[in-house]
């Protein structure tokens, strides 16, 4: 997350997991909530699963009620940002002067503040540990608690550890592309289903279980019954399909005398 009003006046400092740090939010702080105002946030696949549960809607109910959709610089790809309110101060639309009334679901980047990433990838065997900055916002007064952190520490307390297993796949992808020419690029179709699988869990479900999916694609029987009522499966399951067809990762195995295709474990 970051505050799109400061940003350009300070500069970030590089961290590693073992990187410490000193920062406590809380109510008692004089300017608590202040960072959900003037912000821009990249919601990632498991964000708009966790946060159209909790307000139970649809997904394309949330996605028209709270998002709006962009294309990512570099990788021409799409990404859904939070729609803010048009208020006087661009809130965020789950903020109150007493805190989040979604905390518990709240997205990845608010997890990770008062830290960024910058090397998206997640993936076990990853060349590096990780990438993140730490950027000292004026308005900030948490900096100013005694409250000491590693990184690795934060992202485990925050749960945004979790969230980054759940989207590393879709990280995957999304640095993969961006590492391709710029004079590459993906077809309309392609950018359809890579929204869809990515921000549409709904529609993706329907693709799979009400459609030539499943008779094109011969999908191990297991695998079948998980994904059916787990969305977090489903969407793990999706992304790797997405990777395969995208950009040929073969995370699938094709069986050419069925024209159907089984899932690597």
């Amino acid at each position: 997350m970051e505050n799109t009003d400061k940003m350009a006046a300070i500069s970030p400092v590089k961290l590693g997991v073992d990187s410490k740090f000193q920062f406590k939010c809380h109510k008692d702080v004089k300017c608590y909530t202040k960072c959900c105002r003037g912000i821009s946030i990249i919601l990632t696949p498991y964000d708009i699963i966790r946060l159209k549960n909790r307000l139970q809607l649809s997904s394309e109910e949330f996605l028209a009620i709270y998002t709006k959709p962009e294309l990512m610089e570099k990788t021409d790809l799409p990404v859904i940002t939070l729609k803010l309110l048009d208020d006087e101060l661009t809130s965020c639309p789950f903020v109150r002067d007493t805190g989040c009334i979604v905390y518990e679901d709240r997205p990845t980047a608010c997890r990770y503040y008062p830290l960024g990433v910058a090397s998206l990838s997640h993936k076990e065997g990853a060349d590096d540990d990780g990438f993140y900055f730490f950027v000292n916002e004026p308005h900030c007064l948490g900096f100013e608690e005694d409250r000491e952190w590693t990184v690795k520490e934060w992202r485990k307390d925050q749960g945004v550890d979790i969230h980054d297993e759940i989207n590393a796949e879709w990280t995957d992808l999304l640095v993969r592309k961006r590492s391709f020419p710029q004079n590459i690029k993906l077809t309309d179709k392609s950018k359809q289903l890579f929204f869809m699988v990515s921000y549409n869990i709904d529609k993706f479900k329907q693709f799979v279980f009400e459609s030539t999916f499943l008779t094109r694609y011969d999908t191990e029987k297991e695998i079948i019954e998980k994904i059916k009522d787990n969305e977090t499966a489903l969407l793990q399951f999706g992304l790797k399909w997405l990777k395969d067809i995208l950009f040929n990762y073969k995370n699938f195995e094709f069986n050419q005398e069925k024209q159907s295709v089984s899932v690597k474990e």
